[in-house]
């Protein structure tokens, strides 16, 4: 097990300068036009490819950091770098780990190499859950896979929302239920490659922030996919079915859907990363701007009004990142978060983000509100860390359950 530790070690810091280099020179200049244009950065991702940053390689050398820091020191500085292009870089990898925690060697082997493709033929993958009756609420899934055996292929049917790279991916992983009396313990994960017949993209969202990364519905009508594609196998989906209805009998449910919760806990960390990054890109814009620019004959940042809020945004901004290192460190050594450490990483976070770019708008008044500078981009882009992965109501309702001892519902 690690110590924790609050400083980076020699290689993470290499690792960490090499990332800010490439988000400085590779990804900010190409953010406002991404942004505008609200497609996906193919020539982005491109670049990514070509230096070993969009790759599985990469993001397995930070997940097995044992100081848990590889993850959230790598968001943190794609996302400074802007938030939708970041996404569209990072947005495979939650497919990728999806097929590599419930996947044979011979379908990891299979369908990762196909996810990210290489460096002059970038592919991407989706991974596809949320729903638009069942975000947070996981349990509430309606897309059902049904099998088949006569034929050994699996019939899925349903409509998966909010997907990021959803419909325009070589591989889309879907969650779809199997066992509906199970809950959340009745799912599985399906593989289902593009040109399947019966999936489409439904609807692209046009979306107030990260714009640079493709978000949309996922229809699945009939869709047939040969049994070698239920992620795990056959034969290990039903004997954790058959465990999971035993437990689901002798604790009347709650261990089942609490299972649930401590999966979404261990991933909430790098959302609020992603959020640090992108509040600490928007200080330090407000920081150099308050500093330069000069009214009644002297820099804003003697103004006590500006220099109070730029000493809040700082401290708020390291406060998120010891909270999103805390929980990181304690979800890859195995510590239990007795007090949803997890969620109160992304919570603080997010909100964190919302409050600082908001206010970096206001130290640059009017100049904030306009396109020129990034503050703009930057508060549109943090309203959806307080949304996805949970929003900041789920968390807090996720902190004071476990506080009081409640189960998780």
């Amino acid at each position: 097990m690690a110590e924790f530790t609050m400083e980076l070690n020699d290689e993470q810091k290499e690792v960490r300068d090499w990332l800010h280099g490439f988000a400085q020179d590779v990804i900010r200049p190409a953010a406002a036009e991404w942004d505008e244009r609200e497609e996906t950065p193919w020539p982005v991702i491109q670049e990514a490819a070509k230096v070993g940053i969009y790759s599985l390689d990469f993001y397995a050398q930070q997940y097995f950091d044992p100081t848990g820091l590889g993850i959230p020191m790598a968001m943190e500085e794609l996302f400074w770098g802007d938030a939708g292009i970041a996404l569209s870089i990072v947005g495979t990898g939650l497919a990728a780990v999806g097929v590599l925690a419930n996947g044979t060697e011979e379908q990891i082997g299979t369908w990762i190499p196909q996810m990210y493709g290489d460096q002059h033929d970038v592919k991407v993958a989706a991974f596809c859950s949320s729903e638009p009756d069942a975000g947070s609420d996981v349990a509430s899934m309606r897309t059902r896979a049904v099998y088949d055996e006569a034929k050994d292929e699996w019939v899925i049917n349903g409509t998966k929302t909010w997907a990021t790279n959803g419909g325009i991916a070589n591989v889309h992983v879907v969650v779809a239920v199997v066992d509906p009396e199970l809950g959340s313990k009745g799912h599985a994960s399906f593989i289902v490659p593009a040109g399947t017949p019966g999936l489409a993209q439904g609807q692209k969202f046009k979306k107030h922030g990260i714009r640079a990364s493709h978000t949309a519905e996922v229809v699945l009508d009939d869709v047939r996919v040969p049994g070698s594609c239920l992620l795990g196998g056959k034969e290990k989906l039903d004997e954790r079915l058959a465990r999971a209805r035993e437990r689901a009998k002798a604790s009347g449910g709650e261990r089942v859907k609490n299972a649930a919760m401590a999966t979404f806990e261990a991933s909430r960390p790098a959302v609020g990363a992603m959020a640090v990054g992108t509040a600490r890109a928007a200080y330090e814009v407000a920081l150099d701007y308050a500093m330069t620019r000069e009214q009644f004959g002297r820099p804003i940042i003697d103004n006590q009004g500006v220099a109070f809020q730029l000493a809040d945004m700082r401290t708020q901004i390291d406060a998120a990142r010891l909270l999103v290192w805390r929980a990181s460190w304690m979800a890859v050594n195995g510590k239990p978060f007795t007090a949803a450490e997890g969620s109160m990483s992304k919570l603080f976070a997010s909100e964190t983000a919302k409050k600082v770019t908001a206010q970096a708008i206001q130290i640059l008044g009017g100049n904030g509100y306009t396109r020129e500078y990034p503050v703009e981009r930057m508060h549109r882009d943090s309203a959806i860390y307080t949304i996805f992965e949970g929003t900041s109501e789920i968390q807090r309702l996720v902190i004071a359950r476990t506080l009081a001892g409640m189960p998780i519902r």
